[in-house]
């Protein structure tokens, strides 16, 4: 089960990965707009500094047309190191590239996966993650959950090294459901992953336990004072 982060804010990351056990980060030229770095690749070895290299790290092409996508694909990792996942939107230049790119032994995040047939066409060019958008899957009138189930079941039945990524949330519930239903891992923003802690009943189970513990041993009394 992997945490991945769905941001570049450089001090989302830095507080992520130390309070929460996330898995990696990836991005996307929407996710970019919103930080707007200056120098975008001395922003993303900054990320990986920062993630370092057991977390993994998914950089988006800007391209369209497949020769142009494996070039950038290249420029990605002459620029920050061989183990970006190179994220392609599984359109009919992607998949192209996406397998050339699998052939020549890249890491592959298969994006903007809204049908069932992208993802078994993704899956077939070799990708390593596959990314439905769940959300929008929902909004357009389609069932998310179900591509997931059915996606899953093929990875396992036909033996494929491949996770699904979940992406494109609403909300937490979201989430589980995507892990529930056979995801291997989502990428979320930070907001709806602190949105898990806001219960208040969380606060209050907290709270009780420390007055019963002051209630025995006096106020303000930790286990370091004992």
């Amino acid at each position: 089960m992997e945490f991945i982060l769905d941001t570049i804010d450089l001090d989302e990351i830095k507080e992520a990965v130390e309070y929460l056990p996330i898995s990696g980060v990836t991005s996307n030229p929407s996710i970019v707009k919103k930080t707007n770095p200056k120098d975008f690749f001395k922003h993303m070895k900054e990320i990986r500094n920062i993630i370092g290299k057991d977390r993994s790290l998914h950089i988006q092409v800007i391209a369209t047309e497949s020769d142009e996508i494996i070039k950038e694909a290249y420029k990605i990792v002459d620029e920050i190191d061989k183990d970006v996942y190179i994220k392609i939107p599984v359109s009919y230049e992607g998949i192209k590239a996406i397998k050339i790119l699998k052939e020549k032994g890249f890491n592959v995040t298969a994006t903007a996966v809204y049908d069932l047939m992208q993802a078994y066409l993704a899956l077939a060019a070799g990708c390593d993650y596959i990314a439905p958008y769940i959300n929008r899957i929902g909004n357009l009138g389609g069932d998310p959950m179900e591509l997931i189930r059915e996606l899953s079941y093929r990875i396992k039945s036909d033996n494929y090294d491949c996770k699904i990524v979940g992406a494109s949330f609403k909300g937490v519930q979201q989430i589980r459901d995507t892990f529930n239903n056979g995801a291997q891992a989502i990428t979320s923003s930070t907001d709806n992953l602190k949105q898990i802690f806001k219960n208040p009943n969380i606060n209050k189970a907290v709270e009780d336990f420390t007055n019963d513990w002051y209630d025995c041993y006096g106020e303000n009394k930790g286990l370091l004072d004992l």
